[in-house]
């Protein structure tokens, strides 16, 4: 009997809580990436990669949903890579999970072999898979929470035991809105998220591990080894700067944004067909199918130049529609000029904000599906003036094995040889701050910070006889609040009756070693030490689907009439 590919279950509910006499439940990890997702786990002495059905340790991330039951990449035997892109599969969910409509990635996804569609007015995007000539939609979540499913499903069954617990890697770019679609996903799936790691911090503690180890050998085991981690996937370019000694790794920088394999395959695309956009805009069944054609003979042709100078491009797209072409690696690099400078930018902003210097890098790590061609190599071992990239980790299990390690170290495992005594120092991936001073973003945690972190600010009214003030919390880097992305809000009301500028609001906000970001605030009037009104404390974020919209029909009701603004204190 076939094993059900689609279970949902809530985030409190309890999935298989039965535990073994002899084997403690140890988190598995899992690198849920844009093409490709794999499965690992602390065996007691090692990291193992655990494999499917078909002996594969690397799966295709995907889910199809031509029969009655959808299946992903970690069940079913796709015939031939058309398959794929037939219009039945959704793939990239993690390039789609948590963005809204008018999110240029969102955009960028149109030219996908499913429908993608968008209204332009901040929601959620439509997504649909067309199954027997129908459109049947979707969420990026419920394809990810399938998938989840599958790898769960999979992980049982070679461990013979239930799982529950998971440490997931995620992009550094992320947003918390993004990260509460993935833990939901999860819960769907009935799993337990015990860590949700930006994936340079994987790589960083299974360097850490790899560095203690080696110093059991050697005498300056407590010397400090800094390290810069580029990990560039098919939808994501992340970069980490971390300082490991005696097992202990601090993320001293992280930078990332939404690049990758991806977007370098859309490029070629439009390089060898200029209106392929228009072409294909209608997405119907014929487009499809050429969209998809396209899209595998480019993809092969961006594989083989990674080892070939030049490949031969031969596609034949339907109604007389024909590329016969000879693409060169000079070409191919010329055609992602802008793309690869994005990089080298990234890797430059990281260094300086780590505060290191190009000759205190002792190891780069390159990791990554992108890690395989020449140009992305070459522009990070010449920014190290030549510096071979480190060999002791696997470019596409690195970030896997270390959610597995974090796994065991997060479940409470002892290991009698110390391969576990391991501690990651993370640090924010992204600003966080309220709204005052007019239309701007005041941060209150920046990004880069060390966590667990504390941070407070005192604000203070703008008119007199204000009563009531409206804490607004934005994530982001933009310097005005609407280039940034609305966490949640909440009101103070009871504020005692004063002139402006006289009542003290400190707002305080609160992130925890697991990422759990919490605000507070309190009213103070001068000359008291006891809070005017009971504090109020919220977990963020508050707000789900439309933030733009939210933010948007807050500033329309209350406009600047609850505004704050930052105290300035008398010397």
């Amino acid at each position: 009997m076939a094993e059900p590919a689609y279970t949902v279950a809530s985030d409190s509910e309890t999935t298989g809580e039965e535990k073994s006499s002899t084997f403690p439940e140890i988190a598995i990890g899992i690198d849920i990436g844009t093409s490709q997702c794999s499965v690992a786990v602390w065996n007691g002495s090692q990291v193992e990669l655990l494999k499917n059905t078909r002996n594969q340790k690397i799966m295709r991330s995907y889910v199809t949903f031509k029969e009655d039951i959808p299946s992903g990449g970690v069940s079913s035997q796709l015939l031939h890579e058309h398959d794929l892109l037939s219009g039945a599969t959704i793939f990239n969910m993690k390039r789609l999970i948590g963005r809204v409509d008018t999110d240029p990635v969102v955009h960028a996804s149109k030219n996908l072999p499913f429908l993608v569609q968008t209204l332009d007015i901040g929601v959620r995007p439509f997504i649909a898979a067309l199954v027997n000539n129908v459109w049947r939609s979707t969420t990026p979540e419920e394809v990810l929470a399938i998938f989840l499913v599958e790898l769960r499903a999979m992980a049982e069954a070679q461990l013979k035991r239930p799982i529950r617990n998971v440490v997931l890697t995620v992009p550094v770019s992320f947003s918390r809105f993004q990260l509460t679609r993935v833990e939901r996903a999860c819960a769907m799936a009935g799993l337990h998220v015990l860590r949700l790691m930006p994936e340079p911090t994987a790589v960083a503690l299974l360097y850490g591990q790899h560095q203690q180890q080696a110093s059991h050998d050697n005498t300056d085991s407590g010397s400090e080894k800094v390290a810069l981690i580029f990990n560039m996937g098919a939808g994501y370019c992340d970069v980490a700067v971390t300082a490991t000694a005696g097992g202990v790794s601090q993320i001293k920088a992280l930078a990332g944004c939404t690049i990758g394999g991806e977007d370098l395959l859309q490029n070629m695309m439009s390089h060898l067909l200029p209106d392929s956009q228009s072409l294909f805009k209608n997405h119907g069944v014929k487009e499809i199918k050429s969209m998809g054609l396209l899209r595998v003979a480019m993809q092969d042709a961006i594989h083989r130049l990674s080892s070939e100078t030049n490949v031969q491009v031969d596609v034949d797209l339907g109604d007389g529609l024909k590329i016969c072409k000879v693409v060169d690696r000079e070409e191919f690099e010329e055609v992602n000029k802008n793309l690869f400078e994005k990089c080298e930018s990234l890797i430059i902003q990281c260094l300086q904000d780590a505060k290191v210097e190009v000759e205190d890098v002792s190891d780069v790590i390159i990791v990554g599906g992108c890690s395989f061609i020449p140009k992305v190599k070459n522009l990070v071992t010449n920014i190290f003036k030549g510096k071979e990239p480190y060999k002791g980790i696997n470019p596409l299990e690195a970030a896997v094995c270390g959610a597995a390690v974090e796994g065991a170290v997060a479940s409470g495992i002892n290991d009698p040889f110390g391969n576990l005594d391991l501690l990651t120092i993370q640090a924010t991936t992204l600003a966080i701050g309220i709204r005052a001073n007019g239309n701007n973003l005041v941060p209150l945690i920046p990004r880069n910070t060390t966590m667990p972190a504390r941070k407070d600010v005192v604000f203070t009214t703008t008119h007199d006889n204000q009563t009531e003030a409206l804490i607004l919390v934005y994530e982001g880097e933009g310097k005005k609040v609407e280039e940034n992305q609305l966490l949640g809000y909440f009101k103070i009301t009871g504020i005692p009756t004063a002139p402006k500028g006289v009542p003290e609001i400190n707002v305080c906000m609160d992130i925890d070693a697991a990422n759990v970001l919490r605000v507070l605030a309190g009213v103070v009037m001068p000359g008291s030490r006891q809070p005017a009104i009971p504090v109020m404390e919220v977990r963020m974020p508050t707000v789900d689907d439309g933030h733009g919209w939210c933010a948007e029909a807050l500033n329309r009701t209350y406009g600047a009439t609850l505004d704050l603004v930052t105290l300035q204190k008398k010397a």
